[in-house]
């Protein structure tokens, strides 16, 4: 599969140049058919989301027919992992993890690793928000702050998986205050949707998670946020930073995509393109606008050098706020 080339048409009259349209992605000679999608995580979670936006904008610009996606949640995902790794891969497959897969392997001491895959690319970075019910009497993050310094172990915090870029904000919130991260109640929920039933119901303090999995209860008025993770505040969304809170502290999700590593080096190339073709769209601009997604896109290369050095800058945040030794 290859990526046509705009130069070769350099002998069209200018009359049918004019009828191209500037800024197309690049097109695909051939669709790829019978995509698998694998999400390491629970229906709902951030996970599943990009998965399903995926889904939705390859099959609408006909990149890709016949998508799935597969839900393989447990682990901070490394049950979804050790499946993608160790089964038998229908072609073609991708794998979709991030920030939270990282953590989740180091933490839980993971017999399998992020070395066993092929990266594809970074799409996306996302704003952690923290919620609060709308009948608590926690109006602002200093009410927050104030009831933690007083006592961690009263308030509970319900967020994903072990090691996620919840926990390890959670984590660093409390050091940020002068807090001990390891007295923290952190409740491990296995995604987006379980966290928000857990602060809806008031079986958690806080909740924590991407701010689209709580968008729709916060303008429902069903939910209070008290900050957003990003250093400033996101177009659109009147949530004040956690700078702006008091706490000294800017984090962001990201998530990506990898291939199995027995994957041939043409179907790599092939699926490679149809993903710098995707973002390249006009639908998935529309997405990340939609979601409050902030398009941080690299190709499998760049993507590669990027996560061998997150590995590590997670490993020292994890260990910094007392998660590992």
């Amino acid at each position: 599969m290859t990526i046509l080339d705009r130069r070769q048409f350099t002998f069209l009259t200018a009359a049918a140049v004019s009828t191209l349209t500037i800024g197309m992605p690049p097109l695909l000679a051939d669709e790829v058919k019978g995509l698998e999608l694998l999400a390491p995580s629970a229906p709902g979670s951030g996970y599943d989301q990009l998965a399903r936006s995926i889904q939705a904008v390859l099959q609408e610009k006909k990149l890709a027919s016949g998508v799935q996606v597969q839900n393989v949640a447990g682990g901070g995902g490394t049950v979804g992992l050790s499946q993608f790794i160790t089964s038998r891969k229908r072609a073609p497959s991708i794998l979709v993890f991030g920030f939270a897969l990282v953590g989740g392997i180091i933490t839980t001491k993971s017999a399998v690793n992020l070395d066993q895959v092929v990266p594809l690319a970074r799409l996306m970075s996302e704003a952690n928000v923290i919620v609060v019910p709308e009948s608590s009497d926690i109006k602002t993050l200093a009410d927050l702050v104030a009831k933690l310094k007083a006592n961690p172990q009263a308030v509970s915090w319900a967020g994903g998986s072990i090691g996620g870029i919840d926990h390890v904000m959670v984590g660093l919130i409390a050091k940020a205050v002068g807090v001990d991260p390891t007295k923290v109640n952190y409740v491990v929920h296995a995604g987006g949707g379980e966290v928000l039933a857990s602060t809806l119901g008031g079986h958690a303090t806080v909740g924590i998670s991407g701010f689209e999995e709580f968008r729709s209860q916060i303008e429902a008025g069903k939910l209070r946020a008290l900050a957003i993770s990003s250093g400033e505040r996101t177009p659109g969304v009147n949530v004040p930073t956690l700078k702006e809170g008091g706490v000294d502290l800017a984090i962001m999700n990201w998530r990506g995509l990898a291939v199995h590593a027995s994957t041939s080096e043409e179907e790599k190339k092939s699926l490679a393109e149809m993903i710098a073709a995707m973002v390249k769209t006009e639908e998935w601009k529309a997405v990340l606008q939609k979601r409050g997604w902030v398009d941080t896109y690299l190709p499998p290369a760049e993507f590669a050098s990027f996560l061998k050095q997150e590995q590590v800058r997670v490993a020292t945040a994890l260990k910094d706020v007392g998660l590992t030794q």
